[in-house]
């Protein structure tokens, strides 16, 4: 199969982790879910987010590809819902041994696409391009595109595709594979790049969004500890403190954070951090405030820690985030 690179620049791995919330940040900002949060859940409130379900609304509308958002490591092939799912794909599922090509290509190109887009071809031209959503270090979901052509469809390649249906004893029927394949979308390279990169801009935002996702679906608190997350949502720019928040709620602070890590699913450092990040997303859509200013006034000591912190979080710096967002 015919490899073709689309928009590879890849994204700058995150910085070192630390401690201490003045000075670092956490080692557990590199990961996007933990025991409260699981990849599984994660992707359910990805899938089910304005921001994924407007974006994919006017992607397929607005280009006629398809778009699914799927986990990392997927265990059966990957296919698209029926109103947008290329004919040509939808006749080659009766084969089994296409399923079985299309889920290799597909864990590919996924294994390819770890810190960029990737788009790889199957047997009969078509393209499957696969984008990470990313949160630091990690790889949350996956947004998958294709099932176009970049060459125009000839008499010579399809007489290749039939010999191998033929080889693998296929039941579909040739005529009707013909006919699909020859009418499949063509784009040029340039055209396709495009669109791929229109994804991973989206990709940045689902990465982005994910932090107020994983904020907003703790469960039920006890009321001190609700308190507490309500503090620090309200003060999330002043300096804070593990020792005075668990004053705050009445606790010895080695009892107030055990208990605020088993109702929130993260550390009092993490969980701050977060806040402060999410507050700063929303500061970034007005074009007039400077990024250092935006830094100080969620409560982050310095421009590097800032730009650490947003990076390990939301999966790139917010100087990227900003012009991700005045590019849609």
């Amino acid at each position: 199969m015919e490899a073709i690179q689309i928009a590879q620049k890849a994204r700058p791995k995150s910085g070192r982790a630390a401690s201490d919330l003045k000075a670092e940040l956490p080692p557990t900002l590199g990961r996007p879910f933990n025991g409260k949060v699981s990849e599984k859940l994660l992707i359910a409130l990805l899938s089910k987010s304005d921001v994924y379900r407007e974006y994919e609304h006017a992607f397929v509308a607005g280009t006629g590809l398809p778009l699914k958002l799927h986990a990392p490591e997927m265990i059966t092939v990957i296919r698209h819902a029926r109103n947008q799912e290329n004919p040509f794909c939808a006749l080659m599922a009766k084969t089994s041994q296409w399923c079985t090509a299309s889920y290799v290509l597909q864990r590919k190109v996924e294994r390819a696409a770890q810190h960029a887009p990737k788009t790889l071809q199957c047997f009969a031209g078509l393209c499957e391009t696969t984008v990470p959503v990313r949160v630091g270090e990690n790889v949350i979901a996956f947004l998958q595109t294709g099932q176009i052509l970049l060459h125009r469809p000839d008499r010579a390649r399809f007489d290749g595709i039939a010999r191998t249906l033929k080889l693998w004893n296929s039941p579909v029927d040739l005529k009707k594979v013909e006919e699909a394949w020859f009418n499949t979308r063509v784009l040029t390279a340039r055209q396709y790049e495009a669109l791929v990169r229109l994804l991973d801009i989206s990709a940045h935002q689902l990465a982005a969004c994910s932090n107020a996702l994983i904020l907003d679906s703790q469960p039920q608190q006890r009321p001190a500890i609700s308190k507490a997350c309500t503090f620090i949502t309200d003060h999330c720019g002043d300096d804070m403190s593990l020792a005075a928040m668990a004053r705050i709620a009445n606790m010895s602070a080695n009892y107030f954070s055990g208990k605020f890590a088993e109702a929130t699913g993260m550390n009092f450092v993490e969980y701050v951090t977060r806040t402060r990040i999410e507050k700063a997303c929303a500061l970034l859509q007005n074009p007039d405030l400077r990024i250092s200013e935006i830094a100080f006034d969620v409560g982050f000591q310095s421009l590097s820690q800032f730009n650490r912190g947003f990076k390990q979080v939301s999966g790139q710096c917010p100087r990227d985030y900003r012009d991700a967002l005045a590019n849609t």
